[in-house]
């Protein structure tokens, strides 16, 4: 079995390497180059580990699809999820393409990844199951990923728990084991992107009153209590951003809980398909324990309405809806 692993510099991807190694794969160490410099600790990872290193440039699929999609959905009035857009569309997307283009031919692709893969011989579907250890679990962040995809891809971590993958690289003495906890790729201080001076007005709800200054959209989200230095006597938060007005409605806390979400650009995971009625659990952003939910309706446009009995706090646009049948997901789209 020849195996390409993404290698991070980190020890999570250090170590599904090397045990895909010890099970007699043959394995290929590649890495995405995002930004300028080498990434000189995944590459000793390969040399320790003697197998095939590539550096993959994607510096530009990375501007093009995920620096302008951030940009975008922040002139738009929307949190982004660079993590959920890159994994789907430059790690399991472009840098596939990449890899093949360089000549470099693989059965399947390997990451660091704490979830877990199976096939569903009744429905005859690839699906994407959590952790077994829900501190790392991690099948959030990959919910938007394809059947293709899927078909294509093992997560060995799947059922460790970090301590077991810091014992593994100790005993096997790889290079990163005492490496800190590394971060998901991100755009750093997105506020770059913006002119510094975007402001307009505080509207409160449900009074219609101006209450202040903002200092524009981009630096706001659907939740948010510190930074607003609005004073009226009581705390007040961010409930709604409109940038067709340059809008940001805030009020009191009560008035952020929701019963219902509409998502959009659905991908289907265990069934392919989610019919009104649908019992399930529903998390609307990744820290989010989830809540018992279902399906309300399916509209035309593609878009998925869900409800929960017990009311959620902050129900933010452009963040990751997931929802889960049992351990799997069953589905997931972007929050309108």
């Amino acid at each position: 079995m020849k195996t390409t692993v993404g290698l991070s510099g980190g020890v999570d991807s250090a170590v599904c390497a090397y045990l895909l190694r010890e099970q007699g794969d043959e394995v290929i160490g590649v890495t995405m180059k995002l930004l300028p410099g080498e990434n000189t600790d995944a590459r000793k990872v390969a040399e320790f580990l003697r197998i095939p290193f590539y550096e993959i440039d994607l510096t530009r699929e990375y501007n093009e699809k995920i620096i302008e999609y951030v940009k975008d959905d922040y002139r738009n009035g929307r949190t982004p999820n660079p993590c959920v857009r890159c994994n789907r569309d430059v790690k399991f997307g472009f840098f596939w393409e990449k890899i093949k283009e360089a000549g470099i031919e693989f059965d399947r692709f390997a990451t660091g990844h704490y979830a877990v893969i199976d096939f569903n011989e009744k429905t005859k579907r690839w699906q994407l199951k959590k952790g077994t250890y829900a501190e790392k679990d991690q099948a959030y962040f990959l919910a938007m990923l394809t059947q293709e995809q899927l078909s294509k891809t093992v997560f060995p971590l799947g059922t460790m728990s970090k301590q077991q993958v810091r014992e593994i690289a100790a005993r096997a003495g790889l290079p990163v084991a005492e490496k800190k906890e590394s971060q998901d790729l991100c755009v750093g201080d997105y506020k770059q992107f913006f002119p510094e001076d975007g402001s307009g007005p505080f509207i409160e709800l449900p009074s219609g009153k101006e209450v202040g200054r903002h200092r524009g959209i981009f630096r706001y989200t659907v939740g948010q209590r510190r930074g607003l230095n609005i004073g009226i006597g009581y705390p007040l938060f961010v409930l709604k951003i409109e940038p067709e007005t340059n809008t940001v409605y805030v009020g009191k806390e009560e008035l952020l809980m929701r019963h219902t979400v509409r998502i959009r650009d659905v991908c289907f995971g265990t069934t392919g398909e989610c019919l009104p009625g649908t019992e399930g659990t529903i998390k609307i952003r990744y820290r989010d324990e989830g809540r018992p939910g279902r399906v309300r309706e399916t509209g035309p446009d593609g878009t998925v309405v869900l409800e929960w009995d017990e009311a959620a706090r902050a129900v933010t646009p452009g963040q990751l809806c997931v929802f889960y049948e049992g351990d799997y997901v069953g589905f997931a789209g972007f929050i309108c």
